[in-house]
């Protein structure tokens, strides 16, 4: 899936998502052209966890407050696996956990090699991730335990140049149900615009402008929503449609039926630029130019210095 991702992710970012079982959204160094490459052992619904790794994950221990930094004590160091496993080791006493929420999770990351703290949202901000099937044995592990529930996770060694095993510890904080479109009060957007439709699900389809694409960038909102406005610091969760200036469709998550989220700071500038200040809830028709999209360099179906046009709902901020 094309990614409007232009930012890198340090080491710990990536143990961290790993942790999570995502697709990362960009990896070491600059993504200019939108690529997501996933890493090469992302733990899925298929691994299955052998008796001596459950062995081992009986036997780290975990204390700690809740919404506490806990800490993690491992039975022996180096700590290895060579499969993912998922326990959850202090069930919560909240409401329960149900399939395509979306939970926000405290966690922290340790080293196998040596039990040092590699990551923590403790110090941060919680980490907000759909629980789908993407997950795999954390989606079928965490569906039905409830608000509060504390798990751990095992990440394996990725590769011969990264042979630590990594130990995420996460504490499900809320889990809330998304809306599924966007949905508010409609705007008349004015003349020379592509042209949106919906379906009876609010499934976009976008129809082609006539005459040259603008060159600075727009951000017409078709609907707008009811919610707080989006700041530059925020993960947006989001449906959304990308085509050409000329109506060539490229990409759409409603296709999928799984919307998509980003950090804002890390997307194209025409992102970065259009969506902050919009109210969640709304609909947003974004037309970029080639200097606030992917700029001379073409990338698979996307030809070098592209007009891109983008419909975004804008599902949730955190």
């Amino acid at each position: 899936m094309r990614r409007p991702t232009t930012a890198g992710r340090g080491i710990a970012a990536t143990a961290l998502a790993l942790a999570l079982g995502l697709t990362l959204a960009a990896c070491s160094g600059s993504s200019k052209d939108g690529a997501s490459p996933s890493p090469s052992a992302t733990p899925s619904a298929s691994s299955a966890a052998n008796a001596a790794d459950e062995a081992a994950v009986a036997a780290i221990t975990v204390t700690g407050d809740p919404a506490t930094q806990p800490v993690v004590t491992l039975p022996s160091k180096p700590f290895d696996v060579t499969s993912v496993v998922v326990k959850v080791v202090e069930p919560g006493t909240g409401s329960t956990i149900e399939d395509g929420q979306q939970l926000s999770i405290l966690s922290v990351v340790v080293s196998g090699a040596d039990g040092s703290v590699a990551d923590s949202t403790y110090t941060t901000a919680p980490d907000s991730v759909i629980l789908d099937s993407d997950l795999g044995d954390l989606h079928d592990t965490l569906v039905g335990q409830k608000v509060g529930a504390r798990f751990v996770m095992t990440i394996p060694p990725q590769s011969a140049s990264a042979p630590t095993t990594y130990v995420r510890v996460g504490e499900v904080v809320s889990a809330t149900t998304l809306p599924t479109r966007a949905s508010g009060t409609p705007v008349t957007p004015p003349a020379g615009l592509p042209t949106v439709t919906l379906d009876a699900k609010g499934k976009p389809t976008v129809k082609a402008a006539t005459g040259p694409a603008p060159t600075t960038l727009v951000a017409q909102p078709l609907i707008t929503g009811t919610g707080a406005p989006v700041t530059a610091d925020q993960t947006l969760t989001v449906h959304y449609v990308l085509t050409l200036w000329d109506g060539t469709k490229v990409q759409s998550t409603w296709d999928t039926g799984k919307p998509a989220q980003f950090a804002l700071s890390s997307v194209i500038p025409g992102w970065q630029e259009g969506l902050v200040g919009q109210p969640v809830g709304s609909q947003v028709l974004l037309v970029v130019p080639p200097d606030k999209g992917y700029g001379a360099k073409a990338s698979d179906t996307i030809p070098a210095n592209s007009t891109l046009v983008y419909v975004v709902d804008i599902l949730a901020a955190s």
